[in-house]
């Protein structure tokens, strides 16, 4: 499983960071998924290996425009592109008025199906690859988690179970190894019961803007990696005092610390930290930190990550064509 991030800036755009955007590709094929979609999220694409051709189905978090604005125009490219299949978008019932609005009221036309799925309604969507989750969050509208989990995983055969139950070696142990049920002596034996993972299934938490991180508890259990927005240090929160909003470094990074989280990637920084300048990432990097020892990550414009199987976590080096 993989992430490619195409936008990690909170709010308005910055010279380096666009507004929020996230890739998750499958394990196998070309398979993808998109996380938020932000004003020129289409623009960052360009600049990836992801076509729209492949992009299996859209979450939004959230209403607010820069996790949405990005939308309307994607759709619109994806019809020029040829785009034909059904398109599925998992996001709050506000998301669905606004588009078909829009598609009325500028006469787009798209040649696929969109399928909308109200997010406050969605106990899990299945995939071939993926079984996906919401988790309700904590934010000045409704905004959700997503949790993606792998369903298909590598296996063995279970041999001394196929020896003690007397299945004969050969092309049939083969077929299992398939997952393809067979026949002995008149009776069924089903594969399944004779294939043993070889890992456990890969888990994935994106969560939307969120003040309460606690809200993840449950759905963070058995997790490899969440990704939390850290949109300011705890002395700028403070300071902003803006009500039920956002999260800071320290207070995610306690509760990833607090649930044992083996790798935290963090985004969603407001424009005021720049690479260089009275405030910087690097502040946000130190403050999380300083409250968390697993693996910590901040977030960059197209930077991709890797999930192996064994459920550790990479960077992957940063191959941008600009």
């Amino acid at each position: 499983m993989k992430l490619q991030f195409l936008g990690t800036s909170a709010g308005v755009p910055t010279k380096q960071r666009n507004v929020t955007g996230l890739a998750l590709s499958e394990s196998e094929g070309k398979g993808w998924y998109l996380i938020d979609c932000g004003e020129a999220t289409q623009h960052q694409l360009l600049h990836t290996r992801l076509t729209l051709n492949t992009l299996h189905a859209i979450f939004i978090t959230h209403v607010h425009g820069d996790h949405s604005y990005g939308l309307p125009g994607m759709l619109a490219s994806a019809a020029m592109n040829g785009r034909k299949t059904p398109l599925k978008i998992i996001a709050p019932a506000a998301i669905q008025h606004w588009l078909t609005a829009t598609i009325l009221h500028t006469e787009l036309y798209l040649p696929y199906e969109l399928e909308f799925i109200d997010a406050a309604s969605l106990p899990c969507v299945e995939f071939d690859q993926l079984t996906v989750t919401t988790t309700a969050l904590s934010h000045r509208v409704p905004c959700y988690g997503y949790s993606f989990t792998e369903t298909t995983v590598s296996t063995q055969l279970d041999t001394a179970k196929l020896q003690r139950d007397g299945i004969p070696r050969g092309p049939l142990w083969g077929q299992i190894k398939q997952g393809i049920d067979v026949e002995v002596a008149g009776s069924r034996v089903i594969a399944q019961h004779y294939l043993l993972p070889t890992s456990a299934p890969r888990k994935i938490v994106v969560a939307g803007d969120n003040d309460t991180p606690q809200l993840l508890t449950d759905t963070c259990r058995d997790t490899d990696m969440l990704v939390h927005e850290a949109t300011y240090t705890q002395a700028v929160a403070e300071k902003v005092g803006s009500g039920p909003m956002h999260s800071y470094a320290a207070q995610i990074a306690g509760f990833a610390e607090t649930i044992k989280l083996p790798h935290l990637v963090l985004t969603h920084f407001s424009s005021r930290y720049q690479e260089n300048g009275p405030a910087t990432v690097r502040d946000i990097y130190n403050e999380a930190k300083a409250a968390y020892h697993g693996q910590l990550f901040l977030a960059r414009d197209f930077a991709e990550f890797e999930l192996h199987k064994d459920g550790q976590l990479f960077e992957l080096s940063n191959t941008v064509d600009k």
